[in-house]
C-alpha cells in the first residue's frame, strides 16, 4: 500500500508540470502560434527555486507556511487517488472524503495566506476563491458519489475495479452526468477558461493568480507545483473513474508499465481536449461563473439520482 502511494506521487510529482506544459504548447498551436515547448514549466520551477524569498513585512508565519501545507496537500491527494494501480482486495488509507476535505483544506489555507500581506488583489482573490469552491467542492463529492453507489463503497479503486467488472456502466446516464459536472469542476478548480484565465494579470478577471502575486521565489514554485498538481489530480480522476481500462489490477511489472502508459495517454488526450476547449470559449463575467457552477451541481444531484434509481 505505501509502495503504490508512492508510485503515485512519484507519477504526479514528474508528470504533473508537463501536462501544464502540454496544455500551453497545443494551444499555442491552434492559436497559429509557435508556443514554448511542452517541458518549459519544468524549467520554471527550476529557476523560481533558485531566486530568493520576498516577503511582505505585513506577512505573518500563515503567509510562510501555506506553500509547504497547499504542495502537501495536493501531493498526498495525487497519492492516494487509483493513478496506476488499484489493487484488487486492498483498501486504501484514504477515499472519496479524504480526497475532497484534503483538497478543502489547500484551498482554504491559499485564501488565508491571499488575505494576510493585506493587499487588494489578494483579499479579492481570496473572496472569488471561496465563492467557487463553495460550489465547485459539493459538486465534485457528490459527482464521485453517483459512482460510489453502484460499487457500495467510497474507495476510489473499488469504484475503479466494479466499472471495469461492469463495463456497460460506464455508459449509463449517471456516469455521462457525473463527468459533465466533474469536468466543469476541473476547469474552475485548476483555474482554466471559462471561469479563470491562467495566463493573464488583469486584476478584473484574476481568482487563483490574484491570491499568488504577493509569492516570489521557491514559494512560488511550491505554489505553481501545487497548482499542476491539482490538475493532474482531477485530470486522473476524469480518466481513471470514468475510463479505467488499463489501470492495474496487481503489483505485476507488465501491469504497471501499461497503467503508466495508459494514464500518460488519457491524461493527454484530456489535456488536448482542455487546450481546444479553452481556444473555443471566452471567459465568462464573474457574476456568471456561479450560475455555471450551479449547473454543474444540478448535473452531479441528478447523476446521483440516476444512480439511485439504476441500482
Amino acid at each position: 500500500m505505501v509502495v503504490t502511494a508512492f508510485l503515485h506521487g512519484l507519477v504526479a510529482l514528474l508528470v504533473a508540470p508537463a501536462l501544464v506544459g502540454l496544455i500551453r504548447w497545443v494551444k499555442a498551436r491552434l492559436q497559429s502560434r509557435r508556443g514554448a515547448a511542452p517541458w518549459q514549466p519544468y524549467r520554471e520551477l527550476a529557476k523560481l527555486l533558485r531566486k530568493e524569498r520576498v516577503v511582505s513585512q505585513h506577512a505573518s508565519w500563515v503567509f510562510r507556511v501555506t506553500p509547504y501545507i497547499l504542495f502537501g496537500t495536493t501531493l498526498v491527494v495525487s497519492c492516494l487517488i487509483p493513478t496506476v494501480l488499484a489493487p484488487t482486495g486492498v483498501q486504501v488509507f484514504g477515499d472519496l472524503i479524504a480526497v475532497v476535505y484534503l483538497l478543502i483544506l489547500g484551498t482554504f489555507w491559499l485564501a488565508l495566506a491571499g488575505l494576510d500581506p493585506g493587499s487588494a488583489f489578494g483579499g479579492m482573490g481570496s473572496s472569488r476563491e471561496m465563492t467557487v469552491a463553495a460550489l465547485t467542492e459539493p459538486t465534485m463529492a457528490i459527482a464521485i458519489f453517483a459512482l460510489a453507489l453502484p460499487a457500495g463503497s467510497t474507495d476510489l479503486g473499488q469504484i475503479v475495479r466494479r466499472t471495469l467488472e461492469m463495463p456497460t456502466s460506464a455508459l449509463g446516464p449517471g456516469h455521462v452526468l457525473a463527468f459533465a459536472a466533474l469536468f466543469i469542476v476541473t476547469l474552475a478548480e485548476s483555474g482554466r477558461l471559462p471561469v479563470d484565465n491562467p495566463s493573464t494579470h488583469l486584476e478584473l478577471t484574476m481568482i487563483h493568480e490574484a491570491m499568488v502575486l504577493e509569492y516570489s521565489g521557491p514559494y512560488l514554485a511550491l505554489v505553481e507545483w501545487a497548482s499542476a498538481l491539482k490538475l493532474f489530480v482531477f485530470c486522473v480522476l476524469l480518466a481513471n473513474l470514468f475510463v479505467p481500462w488499463g489501470v492495474a489490477l496487481s503489483a505485476n511489472p507488465t501491469a504497471i508499465v501499461v497503467g503508466i502508459a495508459a494514464v500518460l495517454l488519457k491524461v493527454a488526450v484530456i489535456a488536448v481536449a482542455l487546450a481546444v476547449f479553452e481556444t473555443r470559449v471566452a471567459k465568462l463575467r464573474l457574476f456568471r461563473v456561479p450560475e455555471l457552477l450551479s449547473a454543474s451541481f444540478v448535473l452531479s444531484v441528478v447523476a446521483v439520482v440516476s444512480a439511485f434509481l439504476g441500482r
